[in-house]
């Protein structure tokens, strides 16, 4: 049994409690504004993770070499704090939701540390209960704006074609660059203002300097 209920949100917004710490998490929650507001903000991110698309097929040899390595590291365990912090709790519900995709996958934790890794700003921006959701037009997903104005596009969208990429953009009204990306989850390269409309296209790899295709979806902030 976890000694602090705080420490449950991330467990709870995965149904992964039971028992008597579901009983008295929930008892605790009816309670607790700041609890209710970071659950909304997990959720919210679990949501949005929905939208991203399983990478491609891990090596036949990584199941085992995640064993080994596990084995291998077996004696070198850290205490962990009694507390932890909102911003932790939100990292840590998205890293066992992801953590049980992998599973599903087929151990596939070697791709799954990268993706972490690369995608913390994305990932912070997806749990900020605070931030504006809106739906994009074209394509199964959400808008994510932080009110500081950085947003990420949770979307899902096919592969794209040999020798091109999807590019982001940003209009406010001028036309900014906001980054390349594979048609999954990613965080803009510029900043979202309100009112600011962002389009996606498919462009040449290694992207061009302004749209050179229609939007293949759009959303406005």
């Amino acid at each position: 049994m976890v000694e602090d209920p705080h420490e449950l949100s991330a467990l709870y917004a995965l149904d992964a409690l039971t028992g008597e710490d579901l009983e008295r998490f929930e008892a605790h929650l009816a309670e607790c504004g700041p609890c209710r507001r970071q659950l909304d903000g997990l959720r919210g991110a679990a949501g949005s993770l929905a939208f991203a698309v399983e990478g491609p097929a891990p090596p036949p040899a990584l199941r085992g070499r995640i064993l080994q390595a596990a084995h291998d590291e077996g004696q070198n365990v850290v205490p962990l704090r009694p507390r932890r912090s909102a911003g932790v709790a939100i990292a840590a519900a998205v890293a066992i939701a992801a953590c049980a995709a992998a599973v599903v996958l087929g151990f596939w934790a070697a791709s799954l540390h990268h993706s972490l890794a690369r995608d913390r700003t994305a990932l912070n921006i997806l749990g900020d209960p605070n931030a504006q959701r809106v739906a994009v037009w074209g394509a199964p997903g959400q808008l994510v704006v932080s009110s500081s104005g950085a947003a990420v596009l949770a979307v899902r969208l096919p592969s794209p074609p040999h020798g091109k990429t999807y590019e982001a953009w940003v209009v406010d009204p001028a036309v900014h660059r906001a980054g390349q990306f594979s048609g999954k989850t990613f965080a803009l390269q510029h900043r979202v203002a309100p009112g600011a409309q962002v389009l996606v296209t498919l462009e040449n790899a290694g992207g061009v300097d302004a749209p050179t295709s229609k939007p293949l979806l759009s959303a406005r902030a």
